[in-house]
């Protein structure tokens, strides 16, 4: 028996909620499911919708109304699990202005917000009020279908929603990795520092003048953290372990250590997307989460018909990132890794 169009909504949630790691992803009564069993429940169901192309052409409103709600639900909790240890994410209706209150330090001395200017290009703004707005701009993703796939029923919109919402994840990354690098560009010099590798010196240095405002914290990508080692005097058996077990040392000389997640401009993983090179030293406090991602209205998804009758399904979703930094934000930078990166970018 088909499931009604609230029930494949429910089951497209459950699906997208299932802990990949858990046997159990979902549980009814004394019966448990297993996330291969749900995904199949579901391409089962997608494809009674859109199985061949009569069947997509009827039914391709309440098929993009699907995936415009399931996207909206489930983009910025996705964010938030990806990038929470250093962004603050917000979602807001269309038309609201989005704005994020901050609470500023007595020893702030400068403060600056980075962000996505009219032009599109990032722009640094000076910061003198406890409300900060942000500009969303629309990022799209599309999946491209062949007819032929829709005649030989061979369509599963679970992977294409899979697919977009994967471009989507990447676009508010690529402008985390855009924002990051502006605030680089805007610190003075005694906030920032660069060496061959790891200069323990150097890297100390920078992590006392953050220390000065408050307990700091050390975001860096997992090539770059798993060079951060101190002396052997200072080295512990729990560092050791903790090295051999998830490539890094968790605490640093008091200070703690998060990862950000990297990621490539494509499937050929030749070209990073942030330039691990960059460790970024903030005070914990106020606004101790540097990054303020902001979402905006419904998404949409649309389809394009191109010549050879192939068509592409398209999403757009509006979203803004800006990065709020002062002179209590420090930033080393290894040159090795940073040439590496700029090399793949030539």
């Amino acid at each position: 028996m088909a499931l009604s169009i609230k029930e494949i909504k429910q089951l497209m949630l459950t699906v997208a909620k299932a802990d990949r790691k858990s046997p159990v992803a979902y549980s009814f009564g004394e019966k448990n499911y297993g996330l291969s069993e749900l995904n199949e429940a579901l391409r089962v169901e997608l494809n009674t919708l859109a199985g061949n192309f009569n069947s997509y052409r009827r039914n391709q409103l309440d098929i993009f109304e699907l995936m415009q709600e399931v996207i909206d639900l489930i983009l910025p909790k996705k964010v938030l699990e990806q990038y929470g240890a250093f962004a603050e994410v917000k979602t807001y209706s269309q038309g609201d202005k989005p704005t994020f209150i901050l609470k500023l330090s007595k020893m702030r001395a400068k403060q600056f917000v980075t962000r996505v200017g009219l032009a599109g290009i990032y722009e640094v703004f000076k910061l003198d009020k406890t409300v900060m707005e942000i500009t969303c701009e629309a990022y799209g993703g599309a999946a491209q279908i062949g007819l032929e796939e829709f005649l030989d029923g061979a369509v599963d919109f679970g992977e294409i929603l899979d697919i977009v919402m994967l471009g989507l994840d990447e676009s508010v990354y690529r402008e985390i990795a855009k924002s990051l690098i502006t605030v680089n560009e805007q610190l003075q010099a005694a906030n920032k520092g660069a060496y061959t590798g790891f200069n323990e010196a150097g890297f100390d240095k920078l992590l006392n003048v953050a220390r000065a405002y408050g307990e700091p914290v050390i975001y860096a990508t997992l090539e770059m953290a798993s060079l951060i080692v101190p002396v052997t005097a200072w080295v512990s058996q729990n560092m050791i372990d903790a090295r051999n077990n998830v490539g890094y040392i968790g605490v640093y000389k008091g200070t703690k250590v998060v990862i950000l997640p990297q990621s490539f401009e494509d499937e050929t993983n030749l070209v990073q997307v942030i330039d691990p090179g960059f460790v970024y030293i903030i005070p914990s406090g106020a606004n101790s989460k540097p990054v303020k991602i902001a979402f905006e209205g419904q998404t949409i998804v649309d389809e394009a018909k191109n010549r050879d009758q192939s068509r592409e399904v398209q999403v757009y979703k509006k979203f803004g990132v800006a990065t709020v930094a002062s002179n209590n934000m420090c930033i080393y930078e290894n040159t090795t890794l940073s040439a590496e990166f700029s090399a793949q970018h030539v």
